[in-house]
């Protein structure tokens, strides 16, 4: 109960501070993304056996095909895939994380000429990219804590909040960098802003209610 309360006034309070546009746009989209997943106007349809493989990459397994907030979808896939993850241990973990975020960053580049639209709403690697950085902690500070249902919902919403928001170093890295890694590396550094929030959640926890 102790960490119930802990964790939820921190990603209450954490909503609150960025704005109240952040807070009812948890599971919508930041502005330079699409709302929807797309128009048929532009779907792609890939010709070859690696431009499938893009697609599976970039939209996360199909989440990105969601009929709203596509984001939303992705940071969901993100959390399901650290489930299996969380079992690897936080080396191999962060070692697995910075593979996926590399392979997001060419498939995200990829979709992009696939798509041919700039960040595009179904493109969601970077959501599942950001939310295993977001979630990192867990296995660091609390690995007991990993399977959680509390930790890992106040950890999505975190990195939503994050991710939305976009604060300095995540809004420049999304307006300036290029390609795949503009789509992608502004949710992994929202990712290591939420890591830190959930860090010290979790560190205040284990002080106040043990590690139990």
């Amino acid at each position: 109960m102790l960490d119930l309360r802990i964790g939820a006034r921190a990603a209450l309070a954490l909503a609150a501070a960025s704005g109240p546009a952040t807070a009812r746009e948890l599971v919508t989209e930041s502005p330079e993304k699409s709302e929807t997943s797309g128009s048929p106007a532009s779907s792609a349809r890939p010709t070859t056996a690696a431009g499938w493989l893009v697609l599976a990459v970039a939209t996360a397994g199909g989440a990105g095909y969601g009929p709203y907030a596509p984001g939303t979808f992705g940071s969901a896939a993100g959390v399901i895939l650290f489930l299996p993850l969380a079992g690897l241990g936080f080396p191999l973990f962060v070692l697995t994380t910075a593979a996926l975020t590399a392979l997001g960053v060419w498939a995200a580049d990829e979709a992009e000429r696939l798509f041919e639209k700039k960040d595009d709403g179904r493109i969601v690697i970077d959501e599942v990219a950001g939310q295993l950085v977001t979630l990192s902690p867990l296995l660091l500070l609390a690995p007991e804590k990993s399977f959680s249902p509390f930790w890992l919902v106040t950890g999505f919403v975190v990195f939503r909040v994050f991710d939305i928001w976009k604060p300095g170093p995540a809004r420049w890295a999304e307006r300036n960098l290029r390609g795949g890694m503009g789509v992608v590396m502004d949710d992994v550094i929202a990712g290591f802003f939420g890591a830190l929030v959930m860090a010290a959640a979790i560190a205040v926890g284990l002080v106040l209610g043990g590690a139990a």
